[in-house]
């Protein structure tokens, strides 16, 4: 396969925390303007730092490093950042997670995140050409009550946010936790997807479909250990958001050639790739649509397919989604075999 296939064709991510691409350089940049003391010496530091070895290790360095975000031009440039990089990648739509609770228990107002990502994702748009989408994520491991408040701060800023997510910490804390909550999200027009099936069990998947009434899931690789569950998904074709190089290296498979996609591909499920925390985990969009076309030796079709899945699994109008599975077939049909 020729890398440049992957580097080339119009792409969709659906699964991409925005404080997970704030890279060591940027963290530095803004602990500088902001006067904000890191416990590392040297962008070298950091990224030594980054060698975890499970979700909750990734967790504690995630959040230390967010404190660096404070004022709305911070948010802009992390936002922008990611953004420049999605142009250069190809990378025609985007859905970007952000975790207000992270922000607003250091102080940070709600508007400060929200009009900072916002922008820039309007100036993308603008100036790249990037349809974009924002949806904001509760933290599991915080308290349904926090969850609530953080939802009518959100109110405001409603014709901001398409949709509401759950993330964090997934063991310990399942779906049930956040019924109510998402049944009021629900009320309030927002679209529902929450982080199941990454560390945690496949019940979780179900209770994500049956309780919070998602219309996708995130990571959900551990569905393949209910087969009754994969038939369901694949009947639905309810979307999965799968971000290889984080699976691997949060040690979700050992290596990238034990991943489940291709097998979870061919039962005719709706998988995506996506990045999820791409400074944390090694890549960006292309990064780990290579490493995991390498590994599992996925075809030109099967990519094709992987890539209109996220179109297909976005929450654009289905005029727009027609229109960009069109600009996949056409670059397809012209591009580099083999």
């Amino acid at each position: 396969m020729d890398s440049r296939f992957i580097e080339g064709i119009p792409k969709a991510e659906l699964h991409l925390h925005i404080e997970g691409s704030l890279e060591p350089e940027l963290m530095f940049a803004l602990a500088e303007r902001n006067q904000v003391a890191l416990p590392y010496s040297s962008v070298e530091e950091v990224r030594k730092a980054y060698q975890f070895n499970n979700l909750q290790t990734f967790l504690d360095i995630y959040y230390a490093g967010a404190k660096v975000l404070l004022v709305e031009q911070d948010f802009y440039d992390l936002t922008w950042a990611y953004l420049t990089r999605m142009q250069e990648q190809n990378v025609k739509h985007v859905e970007i997670f952000f975790d207000p609770q992270t922000h607003t228990e250091r102080g940070v107002a709600f508007q400060t995140v929200v009009e900072g990502i916002d922008n820039a994702l309007k100036d993308a748009r603008r100036e790249y050409g990037i349809s974009s989408y924002l949806i904001l994520c509760f933290l599991r491991h915080l308290s349904e009550e926090d969850a609530f408040k953080t939802l009518e701060q959100a109110l405001p800023f409603r014709e901001k946010i398409i949709g509401v997510g759950l993330d964090s910490s997934e063991v310990g804390h399942p779906p049930e936790k956040f019924k109510r909550v998402f049944a009021r999200a629900s009320e309030e027009g927002f679209r529902r997807v929450a982080h199941a099936g990454e560390e945690g069990p496949p019940e979780y998947i179900i209770d994500a479909l049956n309780l919070l009434g998602v219309e996708r899931i995130d990571h959900g690789v551990k569905c393949e250990k209910d087969s009754q569950l994969v038939a369901r998904l694949a009947e639905s074709k309810m979307p999965l958001t799968v971000c290889p190089l984080s699976n691997t290296r949060l040690c979700v498979f050992a290596k990238m050639e034990d991943h489940n996609l291709k097998r979870l591909l061919d039962l005719g499920l709706c998988v995506t790739v996506n990045s999820d925390d791409p400074a944390y985990f090694g890549g960006y969009m292309n990064e780990n649509l290579k490493a995991v076309q390498e590994a599992l030796d996925l075809s030109k079709e099967d990519l094709v397919e992987v890539v209109k899945n996220g179109f297909r699994a976005s929450f654009l109008p289905e005029v727009a989604v027609q229109s960009r599975l069109q600009a996949v077939d056409d670059y397809a049909s012209k591009t580099f075999d083999g």
